[in-house]
């Protein structure tokens, strides 16, 4: 039972564990207990509010910390293991003074990669974090804690990419193509959000209840500076939370056996380079890693906008690497059932998993947590005079600086006090990366509807 005192917009609750955690030790209670210790604490807390709060309509993340600066979440002990004594929750996680279940599940899995990550990844020995192999371990591990590798699966996990502010219409296709994935059979992973990260979600439901298939997955990634922006939706049933935006990046395509982008914004522009980055390594040639961009007709110009960006900043090569389909969502899940044949023989040939890529390589520039700060964002090398491989790494950069000056507490922090990031590099890269960006601005792709886009970036000349 659950003991609940009703606020008039905040609820006191005492909650039990519920979901994937498993027992801690004392070792890990006392990081949680220790508030004062690297911040875990502080960390966890940050992230139960965004869980708790799921549902809103705000994408700022310091405008929800704000909202519910007396909310707080304390680990108690118990004979029996431990409870979670929670104070001035928002009240729309609970229905009839009971916490809703998903959530509660959700608030679990938060607890258990929070500790996991502190206790194993950050502060033990086990992962020397400097070294390509053992960041890959570390992602591998955090996916194996939350139990996501477990079911031994022909590939049939498609991951989803695309903004959290999309339009209606938009919103509609993407819950169409989940549909069509479903009735082939196919589950879906996205970054938990709203939107694009939803709509592919709950169309998968219907396709897999149609179908009968009641063992349908739906992972979402996320990590804890993009959570409170990103509120893992309901349909979710997998949530792991990893370390940084690095790790989630390569925790989607470590699983993926395809991958679909429908329209977004910086957060998106980030993903496409990343896998791009990818592809595009010559490692990686024999690779057999599917990539559709799509969208209604009407999203058309979006796709236009995007491939005039990387065909005029990367060259035709990076083109070659995305298929772009537009206005036929049962097309994209056809062609990607017949690719999972192919994925299948490619891991079989190759002796790789079908549940995580071993043998995908991840040049190292995109493994390394980018630490956005106003000196780190004017210092990037935005121009051709560098390998390929290097020019999208940051590119990708960029683009994840932006998305820390839209939604990330502290990217928000340090824009209030500094004022706007700065881009500097060659013209005509400045020049289509800027368009780029104007149309995301234009389009509404920067923030939830209904609020007002400020810039955080500037092009210095």
């Amino acid at each position: 039972m659950e003991t609940i005192i009703d606020m008039p917009e905040v609820v006191d609750a005492s909650v039990g564990p519920r979901g994937s955690l498993e027992n801690l030790s004392q070792s890990e209670i006392q990081i949680l207990l220790n508030s004062g210790q690297d911040g875990v604490h502080q960390l966890f807390r940050k992230c139960a509010l965004a869980v708790l709060n799921s549902g809103s309509d705000s994408d700022n993340a310091k405008e929800i910390l704000d909202r519910y600066r007396h909310f707080d979440v304390e680990v108690v002990r118990h004979p029996w293991g431990i409870r979670l004594k929670i104070s001035n929750a928002p009240a729309t996680a609970f229905v009839d003074g009971q916490m809703i279940r998903g959530i509660k599940e959700h608030l679990f899995a938060v607890l258990r990669d929070v500790v996991f990550i502190a206790y194993e990844v950050e502060q033990g020995a086990r992962f020397d974090l400097t070294k390509p192999e053992a960041i890959t371990n570390a992602v591998f591990h955090v996916l194996r804690n939350a139990r996501v590798l477990e079911r031994k699966i022909r590939p049939n996990l498609i991951v989803c990419w695309g903004g959290h502010s999309i339009s209606k219409l938009e919103y509609q296709y993407t819950k169409r193509v989940g549909y069509e994935l479903g009735l082939r059979g196919m589950d879906v992973c996205t970054g938990c959000g709203p939107g694009a990260m939803k709509g592919p979600m709950k169309g998968a439901t219907i396709g897999h209840a149609k179908q009968r298939i009641g063992t349908g997955r739906y992972i979402g990634l996320t990590e804890p500076g993009i959570i409170a922006a990103e509120s893992p939706n309901a349909i979710v049933n997998q949530l792991v939370i990893l370390p940084d935006i690095e790790k989630r990046l390569e925790a989607f395509v470590r699983l993926a056996h395809g991958v679909v982008v429908f329209p977004g914004g910086a957060g998106t522009a980030e993903e496409i380079l990343y896998l791009l980055g990818i592809l595009l390594d010559p490692r990686n040639a024999q690779q057999v890693l599917p990539m559709i961009l799509t969208g209604p007709e009407q999203s058309r110009g979006y796709f236009t906008q995007m491939q005039h960006f990387i065909g005029g900043a990367l060259g035709p090569e990076a083109l070659a690497c995305m298929h772009v389909l537009v206005g036929e969502p049962a097309e994209v899940a056809r062609q990607l059932a017949h690719d999972m044949a192919l994925v299948r023989s490619f891991r079989r040939d190759s002796n790789d998993s079908y549940n995580f890529n071993w043998l995908l390589h991840v040049p190292e520039e995109f493994q390394h947590p980018f630490v956005v700060t106003h000196e780190s964002m004017r210092g990037l090398a935005l121009h051709r005079d560098q390998p390929l491989h290097l020019l999208v790494a940051n590119l990708r950069r960029a683009f994840s600086g932006i998305v820390a000056g839209n939604v990330k507490e502290q990217g928000i922090a340090a824009i209030e006090r500094h004022g706007p990031f700065e881009l500097s590099g060659d013209p005509h890269i400045l020049q289509l990366l800027d368009q780029l960006l104007r149309s995301f601005v234009a389009d509404g792709r920067m923030k939830l509807p209904g609020t007002v886009y400020e810039p955080c970036y500037r092009i210095v000349r």
